[in-house]
């Protein structure tokens, strides 16, 4: 099942488990993690920018750092 929202993150990321500590935080609706590591294109696309949560169907991106506020405005 294809998920409308997104995290790109990495392994082993400080800010991205804080992200999802937010998303929690903010009742974010189910979404899918994506592992940026080892993909030159979403390393090229997100190196510097992860966490990032992505509305599929939005086409729209959350950059960190972001807050539960933030999250839910988005949502």
């Amino acid at each position: 099942m294809a998920h409308r929202y997104l995290l790109f993150q990495r392994d082993d990321c400080h800010l991205c488990d804080l992200a999802l500590e937010v998303l929690a935080e903010a009742r974010a609706p189910e979404f899918g993690s994506v592992f940026i590591d080892d993909d030159p294109a979403l390393e090229e696309r997100y190196g510097v920018r992860v966490p990032v949560f992505r509305d599929e169907a939005g086409n729209k991106e959350l950059d960190w750092p972001f807050t539960a506020d933030q999250v839910r405005a988005f949502l």
